[in-house]
């Protein structure tokens, strides 16, 4: 059996493991120079700087690649827990250490609001609930059929999928802070806490549960350590090599064309690539008319400007990964996927691996990426005008609350607009997270991972179940297994 993965993002290089080990024969091809997809690394002058995704959850979702080969992962890669895993900041300069220190989090929850605790605790325990449902009963079980998802329904609904998790999080929490920093996590897939699914909640007792961890030498790390593997078991990697063409007979997939020229025959393609991309640029007109109104109805997730920096400074009271909230909260969040505008009152996520792992940065000096969630190119905005503007804003505002100096201090950086997602990712209309997590786009609802309309095409990756973020795109692998 001859299957070529395309792409080699974690859910592309999980998936060709996975096909390597039941026997088959694996092509994976990848556009890029190098492998990770978003979470190649850029590396600046004896900086390094990880792409995309920077917090990793639920790591044994990782091992069990090496695990399937019978290789010790620990050989490989140096994944370490963090203690603190988010520091939220907001505009009044209240910040609140956010980890799995449940006698840490309920003091500090106690000094904002004594109501709150039993609150928390009861959200908690009803995340648990939908973490046993959601992920641990149907990450990896392929929603393709209409009855297998109406069997769920019953238990989606008491566990109140109708809410979004930002409603969730106000039944049991009071106070706008703690709101606020309990419903953030659909942000970390691509949605908005206010339109998204409260099944999503099931994050928030994920990390709880396995806690949050760094790859010593950066995410970039677990790839490097993920290649070596896949070299190990004779996987063929093709880099600079973009698949331009998929080639049909009778409704299945005989072959595919690379750069325009190579075309190789297989009896599988597994698109690590977003899938929208996929059925526009790659397969021919489908004359599917449900599916293409399926396609054409999706909402698709925030863009992102991440700007990458380092200084000759080090930061030391900055923790490894802050969350800052502006002023405006919901406002600014329907800005970024309603109105599609940007405005100066901005959150942001700066991550500082030089905090856990001094390799990152020359010594002496401090690493850093920050990530703003922006419109996606939906928004028609000019980043070539509006790139710099977006930098110097956002310089501004962690110079006034969190690292002083910082315009003077910076001797390294580069900035990615949602252009880079587009023309270099191909993803649709540069969204960081391809479709947004709504319930209406989630499960059997998503791009399906054995292909609807064409045989021998399958998925893996943030736009296909059962969703974006690491564990996401790792257990899509993991339905794959069950349906090839």
């Amino acid at each position: 059996m001859k299957s070529i993965v395309v792409g080699s993002g974690f859910g592309g290089i999980a998936a060709a493991l996975r096909l390597k080990a039941k026997g088959h024969e694996v092509i994976l091809i990848e556009k890029q120079k190098d492998l990770g997809g978003r979470a190649r690394t850029f590396e600046k002058n004896g900086f390094k700087f990880d792409a995309g995704p920077t917090v990793i959850t639920a790591p044994h979702l990782i091992y069990e690649l090496f695990e399937i080969f019978n290789k010790d992962p620990n050989k490989y890669i140096n994944i370490k827990p963090l203690d603190t895993w988010y520091r939220f900041i907001f505009e009044d300069g209240f910040s609140f250490d956010y980890s799995g220190d449940e006698f840490s989090m309920k003091e500090q929850i106690k000094n904002i609001n004594k109501r709150d605790i039993q609150g928390y605790t009861k959200l908690v325990e009803f995340t648990k609930k939908i973490f046993d449902k959601g992920f641990t009963e149907l990450s990896d079980l392929p929603f393709d059929k209409p009855l297998f998802m109406m069997k769920q329904l019953p238990a989606l609904l008491s566990l109140k999928s109708y809410k979004s998790v930002y409603s969730l999080v106000s039944s049991y929490i009071e106070n706008e802070k703690l709101r606020r920093m309990l419903s953030m996590h659909p942000l970390l897939v691509g949605g908005n806490p206010f339109t998204t699914t409260s099944i999503y909640g099931l994050i928030l007792y994920l990390e709880k549960k396995w806690g949050i961890h760094y790859s010593m030498g950066g995410t970039g790390a677990i790839i490097k350590g993920l290649e070596k593997l896949m070299l190990e078991e004779k996987i063929e990697i093709l880099k600079n090599s973009e698949a331009t063409k998929f080639f049909t007979e009778n409704g299945a997939i005989k072959s595919l064309e690379i750069n325009n020229s190579n075309k190789i025959n297989v009896d599988n393609v597994i698109c690590n690539a977003d899938p929208p991309n996929v059925y526009e640029q790659l397969v021919s007109e489908t004359k599917d008319y449900l599916f293409d109104w399926k396609r054409k109805r999706m909402d698709y997730s925030m863009g992102l400007f991440v700007y990458y920096f380092g200084t000759k400074k080090v930061y030391k009271n900055v923790a490894h990964h802050t969350i800052k909230f502006g002023n405006r909260y919901k406002e600014h969040l329907q800005d970024i996927f309603d109105k599609k505008k940007l405005n100066d009152d901005i959150s942001y996520y700066l991550h500082r691996p030089s905090a856990t792992d001094k390799s990152m940065a020359p010594e002496g000096h401090d690493c850093f990426y920050v990530l703003v969630p922006v419109p996606n190119n939906k928004s028609k905005i000019n980043w070539k005008v509006e790139g710099d503007k977006m930098k110097d804003l956002v310089i501004d505002k962690m110079q006034n609350h969190l690292l002083p100096g910082l315009k003077e201090n910076i001797v390294e950086d580069f900035y990615l607009t949602p252009d880079y997602f587009e023309n270099e990712l191909n993803t649709k209309y540069g969204s960081g997270f391809s479709i947004q997590p709504k319930f209406s786009q989630s499960a059997y609802f998503r791009f399906h991972n054995k292909s609807e309309i064409c045989k021998g095409l399958y998925f893996v990756g943030a736009g296909t179940h059962p969703g974006a973020g690491v564990p996401g795109v790792l257990s899509s692998a993991k339905v794959l297994d069950k349906i090839i």
